[in-house]
């Protein structure tokens, strides 16, 4: 009988765990790892208030769970599971009843209202893929009525905007929402003046877990970008059409919105808190032991948010954080191996938290980064590449390549209206058809060479000896001031030697980048490697002349055929800048045809889409390519 492994949550911690004993027992047919969901993907949560706000697209923090297991041994259920009965190691969903041996509590959070009126009625939640579609559609349908409205107390309501929770998902919602507020100004011709956005909470600073003096930078960034900071002021109810706040004093103050999101604070889901037969702390966090198991069950694991615990020499719990997510999977992972196994020395749970990072919008952020002894805080540039990178390591390890690449168009590539923290300076904002008369020109001239070279007797006689040792000498000569072999430098060449030297820089001794002008300007970069390689094999004999200049003079044609069909035109402008490489390596490469290389890297990428073959040919190679086993496992595709 197999041992039934289940993950119970598709979050951040449920993912990474399945994935961890996916790759410890692929080889083990006798257990069975089983993860159950409500919903068929991953959300990237912490990127919620992205999509809310407009920056990024919405199937950017979407991810398929079939494309996150595609080959491993991991079962997806899609289900919603309402009760665990720990006596009889089940799980009770809508569809049916899950038995386990091992069990891992990765249920996640949900929002916590705290029992204020109208609060979980009548405001806008973000803590769900659906949440951030909602409250997108709602702020784009409030100013389309806010742009017809013609009654100055309506119009004021519609365009306030409330934020309920100064932590981390409400001071980066509110960020977010006020950088991309002007841009729905001027499309709905809205004053922006008209518009408020307030950020209320009861603590007496935004984000407590940054450094006071973080908080209060952040609290200016907010205030700079047009955001009313209220703290110490309590929420009182939420209605319809108005939220009510109360201060310490007592008095009440009675606001008109048709927007309250809702951020303050979450608890755990409901299936975590419903298991009163163990021990609850807080929220509904299940209390565990040193590795991470409910107290009181062996078999029976908590990650992520759900769990509550102090690991030795702590003196607070873990953080209810992505990190946390991270280092509880593989420990939990780990663990859950050992007791398979029938081994003893179960690892305990020892996180090394290294700090917390917050966006105000797509170009503004701060951090609080380092170890447990000693952080430090990050300028905004730094805050937020690290903050982009910390997020490419994550996905790396949910969906490779695939995700990276996603990752970096939505961010970086594809942004509008410069929201990121690089500005727009990477968006595709030039039609592709613009590059097709380069294209056909670049393609034009490598088919020249080549059919060039022919004529000159490339595919007959060695040539290449005479041709490398005349540009040696033509570079010698410059740099010693003689002529050399005058005729040999001439017929390799066709440049005479009399020239001066630019630049002639010596990088560790096996690096050398020679600039010089003789005539023409030419630029040469002897590498020690390249130059072995030459001397040893190219030079070896006749025949292996022969075979070089051929495969040079086939690659030129077919490059330049290629790019001028525009089929392969990413392979083939790769490959032109191979061989430009190349040449600059043992010939040199003169100015009159340094463009050829700056012109491949502009074709690289979507050059042979618009009037080419890639047209047709690509999305089939692209479907055929992910039909195979090993590219869907290793994510090596790209959507």
């Amino acid at each position: 009988m197999k041992t039934k492994i289940v993950i119970l949550g598709a979050g951040y911690a449920g993912v990474l765990t399945a994935k961890k004993l996916a790759k410890q027992f692929r080889k083990n047919l006798d257990v069975q790892v089983t993860i159950i969901d409500k919903n068929s993907y991953h959300t990237m949560l912490t990127e919620l208030h992205e999509v809310a706000a407009g920056r990024v697209d919405e199937d950017s923090i979407r991810v398929s769970l079939k494309r996150i297991f595609a080959e491993r041994k991991i079962e997806v259920v899609l289900d919603k599971i309402e009760k665990i009965d720990y006596g009889n190691q089940q799980l009770i969903g809508k569809q049916k009843t899950y038995d386990y041996d091992y069990l891992v509590v990765a249920a996640g959070s949900q929002p916590a209202f705290y029992n204020i009126p109208g609060a979980e009625e009548h405001s806008l939640k973000l803590w769900s893929y659906e949440d951030s579609i909602k409250l997108k559609a709602h702020i784009l349908a409030t100013f389309a009525k806010a742009m017809n409205e013609p009654d100055e107390t309506t119009r004021r309501k519609l365009l306030t905007f409330y934020v309920c929770g100064a932590g981390f998902t409400g001071v980066e919602m509110a960020g977010e929402l006020a950088e991309w507020v002007p841009f729905l100004c001027h499309e709905y011709e809205v004053d922006r003046k008209e518009v408020r956005i307030v950020e209320v909470d009861m603590l007496d600073r935004v984000i407590p877990a940054l450094s006071p003096a973080l908080s209060a930078k952040a609290q200016r960034r907010l205030e700079k970008m047009g955001v009313e900071v209220r703290l110490k002021t309590s929420v009182c109810s939420v209605g319809s059409d108005f939220i009510e706040l109360g201060c310490d004093e007592g008095a009440r103050t009675r606001d008109e919105t048709a927007t309250v999101i809702w951020t303050a604070g979450t608890q755990c889901a409901d299936v975590a808190k419903n298991s009163t037969e163990l021990k609850q702390v807080g929220r509904g966090r299940l209390q565990t032991d040193a590795y991470l198991r409910a107290e009181g069950l062996e078999n029976v694991f908590v990650a992520g948010d759900n769990a509550f615990c102090i690991p030795e020499g702590q003196k607070t719990p873990v953080p209810q954080m992505v990190e946390n997510c991270e280092h509880s999977a593989k420990n939990i992972a780990q663990n859950i191996q050992t007791l398979v196994a029938g081994q003893s020395g179960l690892v305990a749970y020892q996180p090394n938290f290294h700090g917390v990072m917050v966006s105000i919008g797509g170009r503004y952020g701060v951090a609080y980064v380092g170890t447990d002894n000693k952080k430090f805080s990050l300028p905004s540039f730094l805050a937020m590449f690290t903050k982009h990178l910390i997020n490419m390591v994550y996905f790396l390890q949910l969906l490779g390549w695939n995700k990276i690449f996603s990752y970096l168009r939505h961010e970086f590539f594809n942004v509008r209206n410069c929201r990121s923290f690089v500005g727009g300076h990477l968006s595709n904002r030039t039609p592709s058809f613009l590059l097709v008369p380069l294209r056909l020109f670049l393609g034009f001239m490598w088919l020249y060479e080549g059919i060039k070279k022919i004529g000159e007797g490339w595919l007959e006689a060695p040539k290449l000896v005479l041709f490398f040792r005349g540009a040696d000498q033509f570079f010698e000569g410059i740099i010693n001031g003689t002529s050399g072999t005058a005729d040999a430098v001439a017929g390799a060449t066709g440049a005479a030697v009399e020239g001066s030297v630019l630049i002639n820089w010596n990088i560790l001794g096996f690096l050398n980048i020679l600039l010089v002008k003789a005539g023409d300007v030419a630029l040469k970069i002897q590498f020690s490697l390249m130059d072995w390689f030459r001397d040893t094999v190219i030079y070896a004999s006749g025949d292996t002349q022969l075979f070089f200049q051929i495969v040079i003079v086939v690659s030129e044609i077919l490059i330049g055929l290629a790019l001028l069909g525009g089929l392969f035109t990413t392979l083939s402008a790769g490959y032109s800048i191979i061989l430009q490489i190349m040449f600059v390596m043992t010939t040199g490469l003169y100015m009159g045809t340094w463009w050829m290389a700056f012109a491949a890297f502009a074709v690289i990428i979507g050059g042979g889409r618009i009037f080419g073959l890639d047209y047709y040919v690509m999305p089939w190679l692209k479907k055929q390519w992910r039909k195979l086993k090993i590219v869907r496992k290793s994510y090596l595709y790209h959507d």
